[in-house]
């Protein structure tokens, strides 16, 4: 039999037994109250016809003791007394006790009849007075009948209403024992194959899928353990084969890892190093005994803990990170690192990745460039000033006719020498910026008034090309502190490039907001933008990008080192066709 149908007979049952029960007591206490109501209608008419009689009676007393009565009156009365002996035994026949009554009333009429002088005659010993006492007397007994009746009638009514509640707490108590048997038939046949079910599945869930679960007498269930254990050997089949794939995976990864040419470090969650690739344990002398320990202490860094934190929040860092020294195999390394968090594509993070790179050697040649440059520039400073005097000088004493060549050609050699020395000038003071002997002079600024003089100097450059140039500001604004001169070189830097790279009728806008604890000053243009493949380069020195070329390439670099050095950052973002926007952050 299915499990519905066991379930449905059961509670049918029950709800069957209960409802019997609860008809038959709805037709007693119908059924008592029926009697009761037809009771108490008959008797309160009784009463009523028995006070009505005695009433009547009494009056008749009166008149008979009168001798001036009218026997009108009299025989009025009499008629009247039995007209209500006549409805009193309508209404309850010989029970009500009114035949007696009748009968003795038609003795008493008789007497009164015989009677010469009835006024005389009502004593206890005259026929008349025994007449009438016997009528009053047979009247009260049928008032204490009446009474009687009643006390009667509630004794049966109470004796009902026991046997009534003993057949409904029998009901009842039959329906508690039914449905006791029923819960346990149904908890011992049901209730110990889910139990091998659960237990079965927490057994799957743990890894062990040889399970054996009973057989019981319900098709559900025996369909259900059926396809549970069909499932269990599916599972394990399929985890034999899941396995032997999960490992092949694995070493895949492994050797995907091994094989990078940067150094690798995996963390979990709790910042600690979790994996290490060979690559990274040369170059930072380690072995796997370092797995499991903090990053932070590791390294010997304390403030890569804060990093560490922030990435694994899901952010990133505001400024790329100063490079690692490493002493290995007294050797100095210097490796450079990038922290990334690593999240699930539901999105919570589950750890970060930090690849190294070993740049020993380009710092060294950086830093050979620069002292080459940084010479380079000094002694070729002192001949570029002389051959600029002695050209001035020249230009004074030579003369040539307004319309000759030869002034031409002067102004073409003033031109280029004024060129080679701004180009000497942006060699030294980027070499200055990247060996660190630049140094600031901070004091506090405005940056309506910084954007106002920026605008200010480039209002006619931008007027000649028929270019909007404005400045817009979202205050509150705060003060900064900043190098004025430093950061107006920035400024005419991005200026001149915008303008240059925007055609008549454009729009150049100058704007500052602040975010959190950094002000965020940006140029922005709706020239002809930059390619996405040359943004990446595009703050390298000696790198230039678009189709307008000119200098050296070290317009950007510089500012990019000038907004370093004042702790901020400096970014682009950029879409080919639709304009330029260069930003900078400095710390508020």
């Amino acid at each position: 039999m299915k499990l519905r149908t066991r379930l449905f007979l059961s509670i049918s049952a029950l709800v069957t037994v209960a409802l019997l029960g609860l008809l038959l007591g709805l037709i007693s206490v119908l059924q008592m109250a029926a009697v009761q109501q037809k009771l108490v209608r008959d008797t309160t008419h009784t009463l009523e016809v028995g006070l009505k009689l005695r009433q009547n009676l009494g009056e008749q007393l009166n008149l008979i003791l009168d001798p001036d009565t009218d026997p009108k009156s009299l025989a009025s009365l009499q008629e009247n007394f039995q007209a209500l002996l006549v409805a009193g035994l309508e209404q309850g026949g010989e029970r009500t006790g009114f035949s007696k009554a009748s009968s003795n009333y038609q003795t008493f009429l008789q007497a009164y009849r015989d009677s010469t002088s009835p006024s005389r005659s009502m004593g206890v010993d005259d026929p008349l007075g025994a007449a009438f006492n016997q009528v009053r007397t047979d009247l009260i007994d049928s008032h204490k009948q009446a009474l009687e009746h009643i006390s009667r009638s509630e004794e049966h009514a109470r004796d009902h209403a026991l046997l009534v509640s003993g057949a409904l707490g029998l009901m009842g108590l039959a329906v508690v024992v039914l449905g006791f048997i029923t819960a346990h038939n149904i908890a011992r046949r049901f209730g110990q194959p889910i139990e091998a079910l659960v237990k079965a599945a927490d057994q799957v869930g743990q890894g062990n899928f040889d399970v054996t679960l009973p057989v019981t007498q319900a098709t559900e269930l025996n369909q259900l353990t059926r396809r549970f254990g069909l499932m269990a050997d599916a599972l394990r089949k399929h985890q034999a084969t899941n396995v032997d794939e999960l490992l092949a995976g694995q070493q895949r990864l492994q050797a995907v890892l091994d094989s990078i040419d940067d150094g690798l470090l995996i963390i979990d969650r709790q910042g600690r190093l979790e994996h290490l690739n060979p690559v990274a344990q040369r170059q930072l002398g380690w072995d796997a005994s370092r797995l499991g320990s903090s990053l932070a202490e590791a390294l010997s860094r304390p403030e890569l803990e804060q990093q560490m934190r922030q990435v694994l929040r899901g952010g990133s860092l505001d400024r790329p990170p100063d490079d690692l020294s490493i002493e290995v195999d007294e050797e100095t390394r210097l490796l450079t690192f990038s922290l990334t968090p690593v999240s699930h594509p539901q999105g919570p993070i589950l750890g970060a990745v930090m690849v190294l790179h070993d740049v020993t050697e380009q710092r060294a040649f950086e830093r050979v460039r620069s002292e080459f440059v940084l010479r380079a520039s000094h002694e070729l400073r002192t001949p570029v000033t002389g051959m600029h005097m002695a050209f001035g000088l020249l230009r004074e004493r030579i003369s040539f006719p307004p319309e000759a060549r030869e002034n031409d050609l002067l102004d073409t050699i003033g031109e280029e020498m004024q060129r080679l020395t701004q180009l000497i000038n942006d060699l030294l003071n980027f070499s200055r910026y990247q060996s660190g002997l630049q140094k600031l002079e901070l004091a506090p600024c405005t940056l309506d008034d910084l954007l106002e003089r920026a605008r200010a100097r480039f209002a006619e450059s931008a007027a000649h090309k028929q270019i909007e140039l404005v400045s817009e500001l979202e205050p509150p604004l705060p003060h900064i502190q900043v190098d004025l001169a430093q950061i107006d070189r920035v400024l005419d830097n991005l200026l001149h490039n915008a303008i240059r790279h925007t055609a008549s009728g454009g729009h150049i806008r100058l704007h500052a907001r602040r975010h959190a604890e950094r002000v965020i000053i940006s140029v922005e243009d709706d020239g002809e933008g930059i390619a996405y493949g040359q943004q990446g380069r595009i703050f390298e020195p000696f790198v230039q990008v678009g189709r307008k070329k000119g200098g050296a390439g070290l317009g950007l670099a510089l500012c990019k080192e000038i907004v370093q050095l004042h702790g901020g950052r400096m970014g682009v973002f950029s879409r080919p066709g639709q304009g330029t926007q260069f930003y900078m952050a400095l710390p508020v």
